[in-house]
């Protein structure tokens, strides 16, 4: 009989110990949810930062471009320069706007695999807007001195064709050359440069964030 007792204060013990121990753990994995995630979102800081430099980095050519409105050009070339810069320089800000509000929308309760999911969907959008901002560039210079030159009262197509059509030529140049790059790191015999390239230019506090998530995620598992 007194073994019995004996035996049975040793299970209500031993219940009572690994119920406190699951206690503690599960405290313990929420603690460190939080850290985690507090991390993360401070990772991002930079990304959020960034969107708002395209933003102010944009604003000064829609402002050229409302000058150039102001002095009613009439040369055709003027006109189409200045509605390619101002098409430039709206999308670029709301491409920033987009990523912002991508950002915002990330619910750092759900579950970890909806948060990777969500900041996936951030890094495609960060992706695109880094396209507007960036690609155009191999073009954009050419139209930024024509609109420059209609301030001026000038046509810079008129006056100096083969700057315009030899700067046009050279982005048209450059950019199938950038396509082909990107389809060139990404055969599978350089499947590791594609990687790189891929990181790269999914952003440094992105990848950063991502990699706080997948040790949380490790983490739970575990416990």
């Amino acid at each position: 009989m007194e073994t019995t007792m004996e035996l049975d204060d040793f299970k209500s013990a031993w219940k009572t110990l690994d119920a406190r121990l699951q206690r503690d753990n599960a405290l313990q994995l929420h603690l460190l949810r939080d850290r985690k995630l507090d991390k993360a979102r401070n990772r991002l800081r930079p990304l959020f930062w960034g969107q708002i430099a395209q933003i102010l980095f944009a604003l000064p050519f829609l402002l050229l471009v409302v000058a150039l409105w102001s002095s009613n050009p009439t040369q055709v070339s003027v006109i189409v320069a200045g509605v390619v810069l101002h098409a430039y320089s709206v999308f670029t800000i709301i491409a920033a706007g987009v990523v912002l509000g991508q950002m915002s929308k990330v619910d750092y309760a759900a579950p970890v695999l909806e948060i990777q999911k969500q900041l996936l969907r951030v890094r495609t959008y960060y992706i695109r807007s880094g396209m507007v901002a960036g690609l155009p560039w191999w073009f954009l210079w050419v139209v930024i001195l024509m609109v420059l030159a209609g301030l001026g009262g000038g046509d810079l197509l008129a006056r100096a064709p083969w700057m315009v059509w030899g700067g046009l030529g050279f982005g048209a140049a450059g950019l199938v050359a950038t396509a082909w790059f990107h389809r060139w790191s990404r055969r599978p015999e350089r499947a590791a440069l594609g990687r790189r390239l891929d990181d790269s230019l999914g952003g440094g506090s992105l990848r950063r964030a991502q990699a706080e998530l997948a040790e949380l995620l490790r983490f739970e598992k575990d416990a």
